[in-house]
């Protein structure tokens, strides 16, 4: 009897440990076949995932490309277009509402770029400048070649870029951004020195303008002192001494207290 108990006992422990490995096995098999399930449809997911986005890039692309082409063929098309250097005298004239840059020989146009302009945070500086410096670049946010500006409020300068599908919008920190193929040829072109003109959209000035003081508001209103014949300098955004007595000769023509300072009186009779 006790042998047969003890290989009872034997016999259910062993088919016991069995049938646990076989349940075992079996939630094994069943646990992988879930993982390789899971992986199967991960993996199918992110091959869906790789091609949409495989194919927003190459859109992307040939949208930048068609852009490019168009706007090339749209820009030869018009009736100055030359691609030999000027030999005249050479002005720059950027105007910010059409995003477009022009170069005049002898006072006519001779060719016109597209450019990128500043973004409203941080407007491209409207003024009367002038080319002080230039550079090449390696090819980096500013392209490959740099014509400085004198703007005595920032580092502002007309450049190439390393994001050819940023020209022909408002996008810039306030500099000038052309293709790099287009400073690359207008680079050759203007020498140090060279009037550029940059035209935008009148604001309305919100503070009194004085001495020393500069910015674009002191742009406009050295133009407005200059259209009325009482400033001969340029519009450089300083409020310098010529400036001052501009003022002044104003406000004595109109009966205001001669001060210097452009103040609100002062402003709204100018139509500022």
């Amino acid at each position: 009897m006790l042998l047969k108990s003890k290989c009872d006992t034997l016999f259910f422990i062993s088919w016991d440990i069995l049938i646990n490995r076989h349940i075992y096995c079996d939630e094994t098999v069943s646990r992988s076949a879930e993982v390789i399930e899971i992986y199967t449809i991960t993996l199918q997911r992110s091959k869906t995932y790789f091609a949409i986005a495989s194919l927003l890039i190459l859109s992307l692309f040939i949208g930048i490309a068609g852009f490019e082409y168009w706007d090339d063929k749209e820009l030869a098309a018009l009736p100055n277009q030359p691609t030999t250097a000027p030999t005249g005298s050479i002005s720059i004239v950027v105007k910010i509402a059409d995003r477009t840059l022009e170069l005049y020989n002898d006072g006519k146009i001779y060719k016109k770029y597209r450019v990128a302009v500043g973004k409203s945070d941080t407007p491209t500086p409207i003024g009367d400048w002038t080319v002080i410096w230039k550079s090449y670049r390696s090819g980096d946010i500013f392209g490959t070649r740099f014509l400085g500006l004198d703007v005595p409020w920032g580092g502002y300068g007309i450049h190439g870029t390393n994001r050819p599908w940023s020209i022909g919008h408002f996008i810039s920190q306030g500099c000038i951004r052309l293709r790099n193929k287009d400073i690359e040829e207008l680079y050759e072109w203007v020498p140090v020195g060279t009037p550029v003109r940059i035209e935008g959209q009148m604001i309305r000035i919100q503070r009194v303008l004085k001495y020393e003081t500069t910015g674009a508001d002191v742009v406009q209103l050295q133009r407005k002192l200059r259209t009325l014949g009482y400033l001969e300098s340029k519009a450089d955004g300083f409020f310098n001494r010529d400036t001052e007595t501009a003022v002044k000769r104003f406000q004595h023509d109109k009966g205001l207290k001669v001060t210097g300072y452009a103040d609100r009186k002062t402003l709204d009779l100018l139509g500022m």
